[in-house]
């Protein structure tokens, strides 16, 4: 058994740095040391709500140390990007090519266990513990699904692989898999955090002529130009239902709303806004996973407006993480700009709260304590 230190949340509010024990991996199965782990608000809430003990973090990359029986995919030694909605390629939604909802092993669709590796993989005081969305990549040692790995021979860091995981993944997805974006078309973006600057380079790649960002912020509109947004909008927090955002959009926009708009920000509030910024038949997409019940204004579906609610950006990791490291790899995507901020296990809690106070587009949290070093971080 290694001995690996880990960041475990009670799922009450609380969450510590401990010593955990990491077997061995059966059959099917890899060993991978974590060297980076990226900080999401989906985190952030499995601390606050799940009422169980767990291995915090769903985003990360690292290097296979060990592999079950069986394994093909990966080698000892190979550089992995961890993927959490892990497929099992039998149930009716794998066949159907929905991995990303697999019915069996997604941890947000009801399905039990089985999605984690052996109960053994991972124990704390000798009892099994659970990892985050079967990760729990907060840890300096993983074991996981064959299916939760992606090889990656692309020469990039591993803060910048992390990511890519969740919060790149999502927005990305949103607007390319979901949504599908076509060239030519106006695109809003409200909320310009993490998954609302890769929708706008999943926009702008897919050749979108106006690509709209919409915030509170001046500072993150500003930013989100440096990741494709081509105008801005500075929403007044009174403005909820977004009359004013509307009329600011039509007025870039030759008078019409627009084609698409997503959602990014995870305010309950907003849940409805993309629907009043696009035009007729158009696309709106929730893509902050919102999950609170909301109460919409029938007409704002008026007329043949589409309104869908994709997870994970529709993800098939074996075909989509290639597809954005090649974009990244050709300099089309940014993922080392999108990493503001760097920590590591001990500053995590200083992590969280940047991440909730709006002070960086995405955190990441360096496992590796020589590698910490030699980057310099600090919280």
């Amino acid at each position: 058994m290694l001995q690996s230190r880990a960041i475990i949340s009670n799922g009450q509010g609380q969450f510590e740095l401990t010593t955990v024990e990491v077997g061995q991996p059966h059959a099917g199965e890899v060993q991978v040391k974590i060297k980076a782990s990226g900080i999401c608000h989906t985190d952030w809430d499995s601390i606050q709500n799940w009422n169980k003990s767990f291995i915090v973090g769903h985003e990360g990359a690292g290097i296979v140390t060990a592999i079950g029986e069986g394994v093909t995919k990966v080698q000892v030694g190979d550089k992995v990007i961890l993927n959490w909605a892990i497929p099992c390629g039998k149930c009716f939604q794998c066949l159907e090519g929905n991995v990303h909802i697999c019915e069996n092993h997604s941890p947000v669709c009801g399905c039990d266990l089985s999605g984690h590796a052996h109960p053994a993989a991972c124990t704390h005081e000798n009892a099994p513990l659970e990892r985050s969305f079967h990760l729990g990549t907060m840890s300096e040692y993983t074991v996981v699904k064959e299916a939760a790995v992606v090889k990656t021979d692309v020469d990039i860091s591993f803060p910048a692989a992390s990511i890519v995981g969740c919060g790149v993944m999502t927005g990305w997805g949103s607007a390319v898999n979901a949504a599908n974006v076509k060239a030519g078309s106006t695109v809003c973006v409200i909320g310009c955090g993490g998954v609302g600057l890769n929708v706008i380079q999943g926009a702008a790649i897919s050749g979108a002529a106006k690509v709209i960002a919409i915030d509170i912020s001046e500072s993150r509109i500003q930013q989100a130009k440096q990741f494709g947004a081509t105008h801005g909008v500075i929403a007044a927090k009174e403005d909820i239902d977004f009359v004013q955002v509307l009329e600011d959009v039509k007025a870039l926009n030759g008078g019409r709303a627009a084609d698409y708009a997503f959602e990014c920000t995870a305010i309950p509030a907003l849940g409805s806004a993309p629907l009043k910024l696009i035009r007729s038949a158009g696309v709106a997409v929730q893509a902050s996973g919102i999950e609170q019940r909301i109460d919409f204004d029938c007409e704002l579906f008026e007329w043949d407006k589409i309104y869908i609610n994709p997870l994970y950006g529709q993800c098939n990791p074996e075909r989509d993480f290639p597809r954005i490291l090649s974009l990244f790899e050709s300099g089309k995507l940014k993922l080392n700009e999108l990493v503001t901020k760097t920590y590591t296990l001990e500053t995590l809690a200083q992590g969280f709260d940047d991440m909730l106070n709006g002070r960086i587009a995405k955190g990441v949290v360096i496992i590796d304590s020589e590698d910490a070093q030699n980057n310099g971080e600090n919280a």
